[in-house]
């Protein structure tokens, strides 16, 4: 009996009608693998993986696949977004036995969880074989398969296990990360490392926020050779904006074509803190595009952000997005056809094949679908940010009407689920965004109209989702991972959910001046450290009281998203600053330390931290403005402009309810003033932009 059909999770409800008897992730599963005597499959993957797809298709829609599966095993269907403590434990296992990693992660294990076989990806005829092979070792050779389990559990409990060495993140740490970066960088085609290509989001803060501290043009010029790469390839959404997962080359040509929550909200942030910083037009464009998108795409009205849309439509990869010459001139006439053919790269040979996305083993699949050969993911092959004002309305006219005629093919599948942790970083974005729109707001540019669109809407957004976090995921005090369609779901809150709406509701302090949200950010922050501290000044990733794993999460480094660690870090640091309470930025010094020795060796893997870093030794600057218009005020738009790395700005009248950096702070003579602390020490206050902005110049 399949048991899914209950499920709040899109993923596990793509599989309730697959003839294999599931279970979703519950005690009564491996009890029942306990009864029978049989061992557990554990398959974890997440609705828009395309190799989830594709394995489901191969294999778990197969008749006599699914009776191999139900004679010989209980077999348990786990969504990764929904249950990260469970994905991070068994692709720790994964990863120690196989030495990679990814989804589908297919885990044998005994009755009682621990892990003895460990892969990703099998193509049907290699999983038979498998599912032949593991049932006649548990048979046959039992002791061997629990010694084995042992083993690995001994290996990623070590392996996840917190102490260790701690030290200060100095400045002299976080400038050889910036130094690693710079050694690793592709100076071709930007980005770190070969194919696939995963967008650097983190490091990309970091290294801005590195240029900030020490005027290094390095830095920035990674960042921006990074950012327009990315910009103007096949992974970002040359119509509807909005990026896909990762580039299967190492040229940002060819995308795997899903497009997530978290993945846009932080190069939203990234090009949002780049365009503050240098005015980029393409970085301007960039974030007020990627803003649409997520508000357009991805909010669910009365809720928050949905987590992805899927890398296939019907089954086809890359259906949706990829066009020939002949089509472009079908949808657009000849001439404007061929400029359009040669301004995004759209060749007779084609950029796309089928299959190009990589598998985690084996080849492309039996029977899967692809697209033709012959067809491109639009790219820009011209830079047209600054060109004639003749070349950009062209460009935008073609991109109106291309994008008219692809809202009328299939489209991919949405993930409906709301992610606490991802919903945090979107609220984050936007809320960041917003700051800058307004600084750079002005009648006279040609979009202004655009523009002021993308920042209504977006607004609406993310007072929604922080709303629905608010009031939906937050119960009795605690914080759910999940909803759908306004229900939330059962599984617990991990420390990166602590963390990434902790941080979102100290954003939203921020920006609305109301006291509300950051009670709620110091709320949750107490949670945090009363159920998921280490003795050494670390976090695990569960809760003391959480459902009890084979082992305890504890991941420091920063993957996809950042780490809990990194996440509530960032969290504390912004809540000290906007409270004055000096032990929350006592405990989030306290956890970097546990971080520092692996951020100066592996950069790459620690750049949510590192970004937090230089926040702590900027500061953080805490800003607080006086102001009867927090929306106009001139000293408003300096103290956003100018704010230093990590920097919170507050601005309203003086002694707001529930605004601590208002209270006790009048304005002088009358007139709108600023108020520039640093690490809890302050300067004198200020009433004209000139002297603030001095003061922040440090």
């Amino acid at each position: 009996m399949n048991r899914l059909a209950n499920a709040t999770s899109p993923y596990l409800l793509q599989h309730a009608d697959n003839p294999v008897d599931w279970w979703p992730w519950c005690d009564e599963a491996f009890a029942e693998a306990k009864r029978r005597d049989v061992p557990v499959i554990i398959s974890v993957g997440y609705a828009a993986c395309h190799w989830c797809h594709v394995m489901a298709h191969e294999s778990f829609e197969n008749e006599a696949v699914a009776r191999l599966m139900n004679e010989d095993f209980v077999s348990i269907k786990v969504d990764r977004e929904e249950r990260p403590d469970v994905d991070a434990v068994y692709m720790t296992a994964t990863q120690a036995m196989t030495g990679q990693g990814g989804w589908p992660m297919t885990v044998f294990a005994a009755p009682d969880g621990t892990p003895f076989f460990c892969g990703t990806y099998f193509p049907r005829p290699n999983f038979i074989r498998l599912l032949g092979s593991v049932a006649a070792a548990w048979r046959d050779q039992r002791e061997d398969v629990l010694r084995q389990g042992a083993a690995v559990v001994e290996a990623i409990g070590g392996a996840q296990a917190v102490g260790g060495l701690t030290a200060p993140l100095t400045a002299e740490l976080l400038d050889a990360a910036a130094d690693q970066l710079a050694r690793e960088y592709d100076e071709t085609n930007g980005g770190f490392g070969g194919a696939p290509k995963f967008p650097p989001h983190m490091n990309l803060l970091f290294l801005l926020r590195h240029h900030q501290r020490t005027g290094s043009a390095r830095s920035l010029e990674i960042v921006r050779h990074t950012a327009e790469a990315m910009a103007r390839g096949g992974i970002y959404d040359q119509l509807a904006g909005g990026f896909a997962r990762y580039s299967v080359d190492g040229h940002w040509t060819v995308p795997h074509f899903e497009k997530m929550l978290y993945d846009n909200a932080l190069l939203l942030r990234c090009y949002t803190q780049m365009w503050r910083l240098t005015g980029d037009p393409l970085a301007r464009r960039v974030a007020r595009d990627t803003a649409r998108f997520l508000a357009d795409e991805l909010h669910r009205p009365g809720e928050g952000f949905a987590s992805a849309l899927d890398a296939d439509t019907q089954g086809v990869e890359g259906l949706t997005y990829v066009w020939t010459p002949a089509q472009l001139v079908e949808v657009l006439g000849e001439e404007d056809g061929r400029w359009a053919a040669d301004l995004f790269g759209v060749t007779e040979s084609g950029t796309f094949a089928p299959h190009s996305a990589s598998a985690p083993q084996g080849g492309a699949p039996d029977g899967r679908r692809g697209v033709e050969h012959g067809t491109s993911v639009l790219r820009l092959a011209r830079d047209v940010d600054a060109a004639d004002p003749e070349i950009q309305a062209r460009w935008q006219n073609v991109v109106a009407r291309l994008l008219a005629a692809r809202d009328t093919r299939p489209q991919p599948a949405r993930d409906d689920k709301v992610v606490a942790a991802w919903n945090g970083l979107a609220i984050t974005a936007i809320a960041e965004f917003q700051q800058v729109a307004a600084l750079y707001a002005s009648p006279e540019d040609e979009d202004a109209n655009l523009m002021e669109g993308v920042t209504i809407v977006s607004d609406g957004a993310m007072r929604d989702a922080a709303e629905h976090l608010a009031t939906v995921h937050v119960v009795d005090g605690r914080l759910r991972r999940v909803s759908r369609d306004k229900v939330v779901g059962e599984p617990a809150g991990v420390l990166e959910d602590y963390g990434c709406v902790a941080e979102a509701f100290c954003a939203m302090h921020q920006l609305t001046g109301e006291g509300r949200w950051l009670a709620l950010a110091g709320q949750l922050l107490d949670v945090a450290l009363a159920r998921f501290a280490a003795p050494d000044g670390g976090f695990y990733d569960t809760a003391d009281d959480a459902e009890r794993l084979v082992t305890r999460p504890a991941d420091p480094t920063d993957n996809a998203t950042p780490s809990g660690r990194s996440a509530i870090v960032a969290a504390l640091v912004a809540y000290a600053a906007l409270s004055g309470e000096t032990r929350y930025r006592e405990a989030a010094e306290a956890t970097l330390s546990t971080v520092a020795p692996i951020v100066g060796r592996h950069a790459r893997f620690t750049g949510y931290a590192a970004t937090v870093g230089e926040a702590l030794l900027s500061g953080p600057y805490e800003i607080a403005v006086v102001t009867d218009d927090p929306a106009g005020d001139p000293l408003v738009a300096a103290a956003c402009r100018h704010a230093p790395p990590g920097a919170v700005v507050v601005a309203g009248r003086a002694d707001q309810p529930g605004v601590p950096l208002l209270a006790e702070r009048p304005a002088l003579d009358g007139r709108s003033t600023a108020y520039v602390c640093r690490g809890f020490v302050c300067d004198r206050p200020v009433t004209s932009v000139d002297d603030l902005v001095a003061q922040l110049a440090g």
